[in-house]
């Protein structure tokens, strides 16, 4: 009856003991879950905002917080880490240029990043640029990441799709959005991309009777406009005595491809020298269209390449307004030259 009695009472104890234990147990499992939600849910400190931060491709969410914390953008980063694989963020987390312009919390920072809110950067292509100048503005721009630096013309085509011997004329000239530390071949590919859909269009809305034989030509023809070009209203005329000087076999004879043909070794003064020395640019040497562009066309100059004025013109001047005045004669050019050029000499 005693042990009974003992017995009894050691269970007793026990289960208390038990009970004792599993209410701690729930006390630090609370405490830890509120220690936990409080820190999820505080914003952090946020020093002389806003502050940018770079994700490299290949980090890992331990790597991330580690990084955020040496930076002083995070607290407790392994907790940072365990609160991201508790929400399922901590393989989601997206490479870029980050900004944070406010405090926020732990939550919403693993939002950010596994959104991919990264911030923005943007380049800007002009109308009549060379390949040569597009490589510079390129290199130029801090916020992307120089991919093509290493590679020559040869794998940049191969990379972008192109079946074409040279990357001249090929990107669209515009205004590129993209992410901060993004490749400059996804910039390239876009603007690639671009053009080819504009030079669709513009092959699409040709005229009948062109003296283009597909669209590469077309933008060949439309560089030369491009850089011809002084006032926006002449690109039909413009056009049109191209057109007209290769239906009757007559060399365009226009500066801007002799200009290319020289290459970096032009010092912006034009001589006869020039004009007399062949290059397969050199339109006063040789007939028809150069081998390939030698600018980016904008859109305007695809549409008058393919929709050139009706004129019988075969001449054009620069009247030194920007605007041209254009000859169907020789002797009406000369006349024209001696007014606009020569002072009436």
């Amino acid at each position: 009856m005693a042990r009974k009695r003992a017995q009894k009472k050691k269970t007793s104890v026990l289960g208390r003991l038990f009970a004792m234990l599993f209410l701690l147990a729930l006390l630090a499992a609370g405490a830890a879950a509120a220690y936990i939600w409080h820190y999820a849910s505080s914003p952090l400190p946020l020093e002389n905002a806003p502050r940018d931060f770079v994700l490299e491709r290949g980090t890992t969410m331990r790597m991330a917080a580690n990084q955020l914390a040496a930076e002083g953008l995070v607290t407790e980063p392994w907790l940072l880490v365990q609160l991201a694989r508790a929400t399922g963020a901590a393989s989601r987390i997206k490479a870029g240029s980050y900004e944070i312009s406010q405090p926020v919390t732990p939550l919403q920072l693993l939002a950010k990043l596994s959104d991919g809110d990264v911030t923005s950067a943007t380049i800007t292509l002009v109308e009549g640029w060379n390949w040569r100048q597009v490589k510079a503005a390129l290199a130029r721009n801090g916020d992307l990441r120089h991919d093509t630096a290493a590679m020559d013309d040869a794998a940049l085509l191969a990379a972008i799709g192109a079946q074409v011997s040279s990357p001249e004329g090929l990107f669209f000239p515009d205004t590129y959005h993209f992410a901060k530390q993004s490749s400059d071949l996804q910039v390239l590919k876009r603007a690639y991309e671009a053009m080819q859909k504009q030079l669709t269009t513009a092959w699409e809305a040709r005229a009948a009777n062109l003296q283009l034989k597909n669209p590469y030509e077309l933008l060949t023809l439309a560089s030369i406009i491009e850089k011809e070009t002084g006032a926006a209203k002449d690109r039909p005329m413009i056009s049109s005595v191209f057109h007209n000087r290769l239906a009757i076999g007559m060399r365009l004879q226009t500066d801007p491809t002799v200009i290319y043909g020289l290459g970096e070794s032009f010092d912006g003064n034009l001589k006869r020298v020039h004009l007399e020395t062949d290059t397969p640019y050199n339109s006063y040497t040789r007939a028809g269209l150069p081998p390939t562009p030698i600018a980016m066309p904008g859109m305007a100059s695809l549409l008058a390449a393919t929709n050139p004025a009706q004129s019988k013109a075969l001449y054009f001047v620069a009247k030194g307004d920007g605007s041209s005045y254009f000859s169907a004669s020789l002797t009406e050019h000369n006349q024209a030259v001696r007014r606009y050029q020569l002072g009436g000499r």
